[in-house]
């Protein structure tokens, strides 16, 4: 037990010393703690041991191997000992009003001042496991349209198969209607939906109506935000999602804000709940250069360009955001409605819509920027999961939607990667047959594609070089993704596609 009550120790001395709790609340956040493990008694260890200092996991492995131990946990699994530890963590959590009133006091020093604490505060409540994130594989690759970021996802845990029949048999709830609905913030969670007890949400106003700003447990970039609608409604690209990204921005003018699109194929995984993603991040497509600059007749203090990106994206830049609003809704209405079969763009097929717009909105020195991301998620036999998706031939790499984070220039890869590129390094080292291994056989033909580059460079493929050499290669295959994606291509006849619809907007070359 001598453990167990150093752990118990630990933990609220972490609470302290992350400034979570104060030394007026360490008896009542202990006793907390008891309560949760089913404890009646506790004896203060007399000196240090091995816990002390040492970091949450291990402190919080100890009691959940003791939680395990003691029944307490319907499986001694990852799901519910995340359903556990969560609850522990909640005894060190301040209420909902404190975090509030604590953010919006450190808002009038500064917006940043904010952000700052509300980041560290998600990080230190483990709300965002930092020890899981920073499993994730990182990584940049140098392409033709500048450092793409890619990332393979390991953050989020794999459900066992025990958890994954559980939540089959598990009653479907209601409640809360989704992940992103204000009835998580301290939700303790169940086999199928993730424990929030220790999650704190903070209410904003965007456009008149109230909203909920928060951050992704997933962190895939820099203070990765997620600013969600307070009612549970579908996404819509509209005029009024304009008005919503910029609102945020001028309250928050260190942050970008985008939206996925809102359809099937080429909106985000969370389609029924409108909301957007941001951050404190700077992506590559942001920093692409503008290759051709237009004016729009009437919108004189408007700069406007197509962007050098493989995804069709045209930038509007002004200091009024007025103006961006104004034009991102005449291009919006006009994309809606644009068919032009010559570059296989069809505004609908059988009743069917297909042009939206992934939109990203950012203060840019005292300049607003708007970039319209054109999509079309028209599918043909050739391509059942898209024309402008990932093509088959990259499905061994990247086969899910190409969201918001994508389009920016951020691979969220599988987490399967992780093991199958340090097996392919392994067969390519040895000269191994890569077909006679089901788990790599799909990435033969690729494999075959580059290795005769390198030999050709006099590049010798070695155990040295091999994770590095593959790593490329993955960045590369991103890129084109990303040019799969793109409803008009770089080539003279994409670039004269997209000049013939926003000619049909009154854009002209300057």
């Amino acid at each position: 037990m001598q453990m167990v009550y150093e752990a118990i120790r630990e933990l609220v001395r972490y609470g302290l010393e992350k400034g979570l709790i104060t030394e007026d609340d360490a008896i009542y956040a202990r006793n907390q703690i008891l309560e949760v493990l089913k404890m009646d008694e506790y004896e203060e260890p007399e000196k240090d041991g091995e816990l002390t200092g040492a970091a949450l996991e291990k402190i919080l492995k100890v009691l959940l191997d003791y939680a395990a131990e003691k029944g307490l946990l319907q499986e001694n699994s990852v799901v519910y000992r995340d359903l556990f530890d969560t609850k522990l963590m909640n005894c060190l959590m301040p209420r909902p009003s404190e975090v509030t009133k604590t953010f919006w006091e450190k808002y009038q020093v500064s917006p940043e001042t904010a952000t700052d604490y509300y980041y560290n505060l998600s990080q230190n409540s483990d709300y965002i496991r930092r020890y899981r994130v920073s499993k994730d594989m990182k990584w940049t690759t140098d392409t033709k349209y500048g450092t793409l970021d890619i990332t393979v996802n390991l953050s989020k845990p794999e459900k066992d198969p025990k958890a994954i029949a559980a939540a089959k048999l598990a009653k479907q709830s209601g409640y809360p209607k989704c992940q992103l609905c204000m009835e998580n913030i301290g939700y303790a969670g169940r086999v199928n939906h993730p424990a929030r007890n220790n999650h704190r949400v903070i209410p904003i106003t965007i456009n008149d109506s109230k909203w909920g700003f928060q951050y992704s447990p997933y962190v895939y970039y820099n203070e990765h935000c997620i600013v969600f609608n307070g009612q549970h409604i579908p996404m819509k690209i509209e005029r009024a999602t304009f008005r919503k990204l910029f609102d945020f921005i001028s309250q928050f003018p260190h942050y970008f804000l985008g939206s996925n699109a809102d359809l099937p194929i080429v909106g985000g995984s969370i389609l029924s709940h409108d909301h957007f993603q941001g951050g404190h991040y700077t992506f590559a497509m942001a920093k692409a250069p503008i290759e051709k600059y237009y004016k729009a007749k009437g919108y004189e203090d408007v700069e406007a360009g197509i962007v050098y990106w493989p995804m069709s994206v045209l930038r509007l830049r002004s200091k009024s955001c007025d103006s961006l609003i104004d034009l991102g809704d005449k291009v919006l209405k006009a994309w809606r409605g644009y068919t032009d079969e010559a570059a296989f763009v069809y505004a609908e097929t059988e009743g069917e819509p297909h042009n939206t717009i992934t939109p990203i909105a950012r203060k840019n020195g005292d300049m607003y920027e708007l970039d319209l991301v054109l999509r079309n998620n028209i599918t043909t036999e050739e391509f059942p999961l898209g024309v402008y998706h990932p093509h088959q031939e990259l499905h061994h790499i990247k086969k899910e939607n190409i969201g918001l984070i994508e389009v920016m220039g951020l691979a969220v890869l599988p987490s399967r990667l992780k093991k199958e590129l340090a097996e392919l390094a392994e067969y390519i080292v040895e000269g191994k047959d890569i077909r006679s291994n089901l788990d790599i056989e799909k990435h033969a033909d690729w494999v075959d594609s580059f290795l005769p580059v390198y030999k050709e460079k006099g590049i010798e493929i070695t155990k040295d070089n091999a994770e590095d050499i593959l790593k490329e290669e993955v960045g590369q295959v991103f890129a084109k993704v990303l040019e799969d994606a793109g409803v008009y291509k770089c080539t003279p006849q994409g670039r004269e596609a997209f000049e013939r619809f926003l000619n049909t907007v009154d854009f002209h070359k300057e």
